[in-house]
């Protein structure tokens, strides 16, 4: 190979190198600004006297309308789409019920589900898809997204690694490997593709690695940011206003309790003790219940009340208390349930009818919990009493219901709660955009922006989603940073700057073994793809490995394939597109990438060389 002479533009784009990482590490700015800036300062490069810049003026914004930058727009539509039809909402449900509310369950059992999804399509794809399930589990568990989203991300970035169509170098990886092939010289036996699931052991391995490193060490390395608190300022009012805890618990009737045989009216009056809010029975879910509603053996019952009352209440009507809410799981959780104020306005036509009277539960689907009057919070015998203007009913009620009531004059709703209105009629065409999409990225040439944007123009034409959602479905703080480093990685590439690094990396090896050599390779290609793009890298690093290989007589395609392998472990600062989608919703910083991706890092390039070396 021909030796890299270093100019003054690779020592200018070095410089540049080091001084988004002194940005981006030290927060000086937030990390979208720094991309910007860092792009302004490579358009200035162009009005030096004499010079074109370090990257073409023309060429400057293409970033803004690049293939990953339009992917991620519009895959964040497609899971708007998605969530809009409820079926992200249904798969939270299904993954809370598979995997508890413990922190390292759910962890494990969303990071499987992405893995599986990225192993066939785009990581930034399955990423997307799974950014508003894993908001609502968040919700519901009441676990941080923090927690939550850095597992999801990264192991959709793994996930990658277990075919060899999920993820663009892997998919170029063959071709490079035909092209090589024609240049070899006489003597030298041209490498064989690589099939399907040739990775699969390597990949199915390193994703379990990365899943135990956060179910083991999360609670260590992931950050802790206030969105718990966030998520439990609602009960958090309630309790201290009212005294009112909003817990809620699960109870089966076994066959010794009192309560077996009787009608909800004669057991609904314990209060503070425990508000039945759900009855299931023979598999039928009732919640907010009718007074006539039967207790059966066996019937669950959802509760709602302190666990020190709860506790008490079934040891004393022969309740088992379930270790956890499950039937009751997706109906009543904090995004699709909760308390809340509504007072009773001078002109309702309420006033001097009683609680019982006007009945809630078969009028409104809703339990009144107490009622607030005056300086009096009154929560016993509530049938009788007669409700008068300035009232304050707490009532617990799904907030789709409570919708309603909102739009009733009889009612003022005093409480901020989530108004999201699902389209579960336009399911089957989410499903066909989704599809379509899909079916265009697997079994078409078709450019992934392009396949992608079809189907977030079939849900936006078939509305299942408008064009003012479609908006603001996007995380606008992804797409500038991811945007705007695009040209930097553009001027290390064609300044020569990822090249001079490369070869002098391995003039400093000198002469080492096969192994070290491999090694040296893969974490070049760790730091590249940090940098410029991951499929950049591999362009730029096979021929190299493979000459390496070649002239100490390793195995050409075994040194590719790390290449293309390690172009994954893109996991230390958030240049990565999936990185970058999950920066803003999870509120992390770049320092907390450093410390999680750091270990993730170092245990990938262990994992994936050990793999390697036993597979191949």
């Amino acid at each position: 190979m021909d030796t890299i002479v270093l100019t003054n533009e690779m020592i200018a784009v070095l410089a540049i190198l080091a001084f988004t990482i002194f940005l981006f590490a030290f927060e000086v700015v937030r990390v979208d600004v720094a991309a910007l800036f860092i792009l302004v300062i490579l358009g200035l490069s162009s009005v030096l006297p004499g010079y074109d810049g370090l990257v073409d003026p023309s060429q400057l914004f293409n970033g803004f309308a690049s293939n990953a930058v339009i992917s991620i727009i519009a895959v964040m539509i497609i899971g708007a789409g998605l969530d809009k039809t409820g079926v992200m909402s249904t798969l939270a449900g299904k993954i809370l019920k598979w995997g508890g509310q413990t922190e390292s369950r759910v962890i494990a059992t969303i990071s499987s589900a992405v893995a599986a999804i990225s192993s066939f399509m785009q990581n930034i794809g399955a990423a997307a898809l799974f950014l508003p399930v894993v908001t609502r589990i968040s919700r519901r568990s009441y676990i941080p997204i923090s927690r939550l989203l850095m597992p999801m991300g990264f192991c959709a970035i793994v996930g990658g690694t277990v075919t060899m169509v999920g993820s663009s170098p892997l998919i170029l990886l063959n071709d490079l490997i035909l092209n090589t092939n024609q240049v070899l010289p006489s003597d030298v036996k041209p490498m064989d593709t690589f099939g399907l699931f040739a990775v699969t052991p390597i990949g199915l391995v390193l994703v379990a690695v990365a899943i135990g490193y956060f179910v083991l060490l999360g609670r260590l390395v992931l950050p802790d940011t206030n969105e718990k608190m966030a998520a439990t300022d609602n009960l958090r009012y309630f309790r201290d206003v009212y005294g009112i805890d909003g817990q809620m618990f699960e109870l089966r009737v076994r066959r010794n309790s009192d309560l077996a045989g009787k009608q909800l009216k004669d057991v609904d009056s314990h209060g503070r003790a425990g508000w039945i809010l759900g009855v299931r029975s023979g598999g039928d879910s009732s919640i907010t219940p009718s007074r006539e509603t039967f207790i059966w053996v066996g019937s669950e019952l959802a509760i709602m009340g302190s666990r020190e009352e709860i506790e008490k209440y079934a040891k004393q009507h022969g309740l088992e208390l379930k270790p956890e809410v499950d039937s009751f799981a997706e109906y009543l959780s904090p995004t699709n349930a909760g308390i809340a104020e509504v007072v009773i306005p001078p002109f309702s036509d309420l006033i001097g009818k009683s609680i019982a009277e006007i009945q809630f539960r078969r009028n409104h689907r809703a339990k009144v919990l107490a009622v607030y009057r005056v300086n009096d919070i009154i929560d016993t015998d509530l049938g009788g009493l007669q409700l008068q203007a300035g009232d304050t009913l707490l009532l617990h009620s799904r907030w789709r219901d409570l919708i309603a009531m909102s739009g009733d004059q009889n009612f003022a709703v005093v409480t901020d709660f989530p108004q999201e209105t699902f389209r579960p009629e336009k399911l089957r065409y989410a499903a066909f955009s989704f599809a379509l999409a899909l079916s265009l990225i697997l079994f078409t040439d078709v450019r992934l922006s392009i396949a992608l944007m079809v189907g977030a123009m079939g849900m936006i034409l078939s509305g299942v989603i408008n064009i003012e959602e479609a908006y603001r479905s996007i995380g606008w703080q992804s797409v500038f940073l991811l945007a705007s480093l695009i040209p930097l990685g553009l001027a290390t590439e064609q300044s020569g700057t990822a090249a001079w690094v490369a070869q002098q990396t391995l003039v400093l090896l000198g002469d080492v073994s096969t192994l070290m050599l491999q090694a040296a390779i893969a974490v070049l290609a760790t730091i590249f793809t940090l940098v410029i793009s991951n499929v950049g890298a591999t362009v730029l690093l096979v021929p190299l490995a493979i000459n390496i290989a070649i002239g100490v007589g390793a195995d050409p395609a075994m040194f590719a394939l790390t290449v293309a392998l390690a172009t994954s472990n893109s996991f230390l600062i958030p240049t990565h597109q999936v990185n970058a989608l999950i920066m803003g919703p999870g509120g992390y910083r770049v320092v907390d990438f450093m410390r999680a991706g750091g270990v993730m890092t170092l245990l990938f390039l262990v994992v994936m060389l050990a793999m390697l070396n036993l597979v191949f």
